[in-house]
């Protein structure tokens, strides 16, 4: 049976609606559930690489953040709900987040240190819409990784070029840093990181 996706929806009415165990991926975009696009290959091999090296700094620095697989973002009184491919969460604000417990949802910016979008071909969710929600929201730092060059040409050059945008926030708007080859990409977060885009890149190929 298919399940009907319904036209304009609140947070609460999506979170319920949320189907379980099917393979698809769904998000609320200001009212309307988006049918997220099932990732290729290599988007999750990139994923899956960013997630071992911020656990693995994570654990080496012990520090009180945690990277959970199926947490929501929900900008705050807006009916839009994310699943970045990677957040990193400070557990010790989630005591503050009303819809933690019982949802896997936060809100507030001092939960989120970090979120980091992979770039598909709906790029326009991560450079404009997600872009806006989170420097919004106040999140400190946000990384656009566009490993196969598919944003728009004022984002990643031209001619287009793989490339890391790295937004931190700055008197309230982000301030993007642009990482391309073998840049070392600089982290306010993990100030401790040592990693190259062309590492992540080709996080498929090693």
């Amino acid at each position: 049976m298919t399940q009907a996706i319904p036209k304009l929806v609140t947070f609460e009415e999506f979170v319920d609606w949320l189907p379980e165990n099917t393979g698809v991926r769904y998000e609320l975009h200001n009212g309307n559930i988006v049918e997220m696009a099932q990732p290729v290959g290599d988007h999750e091999e990139v994923k899956g690489f960013l997630t071992i090296k911020l656990s693995a700094s994570i654990d080496r620095l012990n520090l009180p953040y945690l990277i959970p697989n199926q947490a929501i973002v929900r900008p705050l009184e807006k009916d839009s709900g994310y699943f970045p491919d990677v957040l990193v969460l400070n557990r010790a604000n989630l005591a503050n987040e009303p819809l933690w417990k019982k949802q896997s949802t936060v809100s507030l910016a001092a939960s989120i240190p970090l979120v980091i979008e992979v770039v598909s071909t709906n790029w326009r969710d991560d450079y404009y819409i997600k872009y806006a929600d989170y420097e919004e929201m106040g999140i400190p730092e946000y990384w656009i990784i566009d490993y196969a060059a598919l944003g728009g040409r004022n984002f990643i050059g031209n001619p287009k070029q793989p490339t890391i945008s790295v937004c931190n926030l700055v008197d309230g708007e982000y301030q993007i840093t642009k990482f391309r080859d073998n840049d070392s990409i600089i982290s306010q977060i993990f100030r401790e990181l040592k990693l190259t885009p062309n590492q992540i890149f080709q996080a498929g190929l090693v």
